[in-house]
This record gives C-alpha cells, sequence and structure tokens, in this order.
C-alpha cells in the first residue's frame, strides 16, 4: 500500500530554516488521503571521514547495519554505521579504485543465499569517460552493537559497461532482488534515461547497457528497491519519488506506473536514499554543506 506522511524538520543549507513539508502528489496521480507519522532524526554520523555520503544502502542480513561511501576523492573504502549514524567500521575494497563512486546497494548476486554490495563507479561530470564500473563483493557480517573494526575485502568482481547513445553522468543504481538485474538511472538530462543490465553480467567484457526507457525528471541522484521487489524510490536534490511494481511488472514497467512524490526536506547536498530492510520507511543523508556541518541520517516512517 502506498503510504502519507507529514513531516517536519530543521535542515540546514547556507542559514537554518525552520520547515514544514506535508504531502504533494505528482501531476499524473492522486494524492492519497493525509494522515500524521514523525519524521526522525536519527543523530549526526559519528565518523568525520563520512564527509561526502553519495549513496546508502540497508543490509538484509546484518539487521541494523547501513552502508555507505564517499563521492570522488576518496580511497577505494565503503563505511558500515548502524541506524543511528554510529561507526561500525571501514572496509576497503581490493583490487579497485574510487574514480566516482556515487550509489551503492545490497543484493542477490551468483551465488545463492549469498548478500553482495554493488557500487557504482558510474559519476561522470562532464560526460569523458566512455567505460563505467559496477562493484560486486560479498558483503561481510557486522553487528549493529559492535566497536569500529577496520577490514579488507577481498574476491571484488567488476562489470564493466558503455552506454549505448555515449558517455553521460549518472548516480542511481538498483540491483532487482527478483532477477538480479541491474538499472542505471542518468543524472544530468532535462529527462533522464534509465538503462538495464541483464543478469547474469559478464566479468570478462564491455558490456553495452541496454536503454529502457525516458522518465520527466532531472538531476536525479539516487535510488533503492524494496527487499521484496515491490516498490521503488527515486530522488533528486529537491524530491523524492515512489512507484509501486505490479505482480509480473520488470523494474522498467514499473516506471511506466504512476508515480507519488514523498515527503523530503532539502539537505545540503542530499545525495542518498535507501529503504529500511523491511520498508518500513526510508532513510536519507547528504554531502556535508559548505559551512562544515555534520552530515545527520534522516528516516521517514511508513503509516501503517
Amino acid at each position: 500500500m502506498l503510504y502519507d506522511f507529514f513531516i517536519k524538520r530543521k535542515h540546514f543549507l547556507k542559514t537554518i530554516l525552520p520547515m514544514l513539508l506535508t504531502f504533494v502528489s505528482c501531476s499524473n496521480a492522486q494524492a492519497p488521503s493525509s494522515a500524521q507519522a514523525q519524521w526522525e532524526d536519527r543523530g549526526a554520523l559519528q565518523l568525520s571521514e563520512i564527509n561526502e555520503a553519495s549513496g546508502i544502502a540497508s543490509s538484509k542480513k546484518n539487521i541494523g547495519v547501513l552502508w555507505t561511501h564517499n563521492d570522488s576523492g576518496d580511497s577505494a573504502r565503503i563505511f558500515a554505521i548502524n541506524t543511528h549514524g554510529k561507526n561500525l567500521g571501514i572496509f576497503h575494497i581490493d583490487g579497485v579504485t574510487n574514480r566516482d563512486w556515487e550509489d551503492i546497494e545490497v543484493g542477490h548476486g551468483p551465488v545463492a543465499g549469498k548478500e553482495y554490495i554493488y557500487i557504482a563507479e558510474t559519476g561522470d561530470n562532464f560526460a569523458q569517460y566512455d567505460t563505467k564500473y559496477i562493484y560486486r563483493v560479498p558483503e561481510p557480517d557486522v553487528d549493529s552493537n559492535q566497536a569500529p573494526v577496520y577490514e579488507t575485502l577481498k574476491g571484488c568482481e567488476v562489470i564493466t559497461f558503455k552506454y549505448p547513445d555515449g558517455p553521460r553522468d549518472a548516480e542511481a543504481l538498483i540491483v532487482d532482488p527478483l532477477t538480479k538485474d541491474i538499472y542505471v538511472v542518468s543524472k544530468r538530462e532535462k529527462n533522464v534515461n534509465v538503462y538495464l543490465l541483464s543478469y547474469p553480467q559478464s566479468l570478462t567484457d564491455t558490456i553495452t547497457i541496454k536503454y529502457m526507457l525516458t522518465l520527466p525528471f532531472t538531476m536525479i541522484v539516487a535510488g533503492d528497491i524494496s527487499y521484496n521487489g515491490e516498490e521503488i524510490l527515486l530522488k533528486n536534490y529537491d524530491s523524492v519519488y515512489y512507484w509501486k511494481r505490479n505482480a509480473g511488472q520488470s523494474v522498467a514497467e514499473a516506471f511506466t506506473n504512476k508515480y507519488y512524490t514523498l515527503p523530503y526536506v532539502r539537505e545540503p547536498q542530499g545525495e542518498a536514499i535507501c529503504w529500511s530492510y523491511n520498508a518500513h520507511g526510508y532513510y536519507t543523508t547528504s554531502e556535508e554543506s559548505e559551512l562544515h556541518i555534520r552530515a545527520h541520517l534522516y528516516f521517514y516512517p511508513r503509516l501503517k
């Protein structure tokens, strides 16, 4: 079921601005009836090294654990935090580099019963790189209350691809839990494109990613799909968009359904969103602002 929200919080941009947000429907769908829910500020991200969070993902096997990473300029590492921003560890990915990491997902992969972390090396502000990469590494065991650890993750697989219509910037990655297909959504076009890497993805060839459809949005910076594959989120700097996926539909087909705009209060540079592991709500976080205000973890709960 779709859900309604009524959210209020304070956020920082260049000054401290009190904001009040109510549910807004998109132009092609009727808004559900209004109800009330409480937005939650889960606190500042404890680890100061997370200063350009550009993606976030919720673990399904490590309940209460979220994964995030920095934008370009950082080393090849990801961070584990809990759902209140506590630092659980830094994990270096062996054998790869961070040119411009833009999103992260947790999903199924080649070995049944094992969860994988997918990292989108797809940032390209000036559309100058023909080849893009998605890194896939087995997800380690992490406890949501553990002391921080420093580990290296080995066995990372590299999926190499190029676009059929030339280089472009992309910051949203979706891994379909039903099919293991990978979707990439571009960022900077007036109307962004959705592309498909069908499973199984080659680890030896450069794949020409398949164009699927165009969406009427711009500056898409993050995406996620629920654990059961039924609900999809995309966000830009100002809005969060929601689709319900019907039985038998692909993700691309679901994007042709009616969509809704869900509550979101603009962060300094909010480039990360993910469902909670059980889809009871969604998390967002941001790169830190020009005023060096610490990034916070925010949770928008679903109404039952």
